[in-house]
């Protein structure tokens, strides 16, 4: 299932929090806009995330849509037990969350809904503020590496 699905190319964003304790994150590649009236998004963080919950009891999270020169950044935020905030550079999202620096987008939200998944939990935010770099490429996910899109015919 993991080859066939493989296929798909997919973006890579990093879920971002404020805790009690200091800034939260970790890499998801299964995100999607849900809806736009009213403004909802969706993604899927593994049952097996030790992060997700800690973000879950802030409430409020930023997803970060990564740009393609933020391999090693996905790569971090991927890793457990590790100082992820380690030399990256980021703002406060109306939320507080942090915004990267450098992404292509963010989307700041609250959460809205958890559904049961499988080996992943499916949560729904509601949309309260967003911003996006135009001159940003998104870095995507397809087979197992990472790759970028073509810019756009003028």
């Amino acid at each position: 299932m993991r080859t066939v699905l493989g296929h798909f190319a997919s973006g890579v964003v990093v879920i971002t929090a404020s805790g009690p304790g200091g800034p939260l994150g970790f890499t998801c590649q299964s995100f999607s806009s849900l809806s736009l009236e009213p403004p909802l998004v969706t993604f899927c963080p593994a049952r097996s995330s030790t992060t997700w919950p800690r973000i879950r009891e802030v409430g409020r999270f930023c997803v970060n849509v990564l740009a393609a020169d933020h391999a090693e950044l996905s790569t971090a935020f991927a890793r457990s037990g590790t100082d992820k905030y380690a030399g990256v550079r980021w703002a406060p999202a109306p939320s507080g969350a942090p915004i990267l620096d450098g992404v292509a987008a963010w989307i700041d939200c609250s959460l809205g809904h958890e559904y049961p998944g499988g080996d992943h939990t499916i949560v729904a935010g509601r949309v309260h503020d967003l911003g996006a770099d135009g001159t940003r490429l998104p870095l995507l996910f397809h087979r197992g590496a990472y790759g970028v899109t073509a810019p756009s015919p003028r």
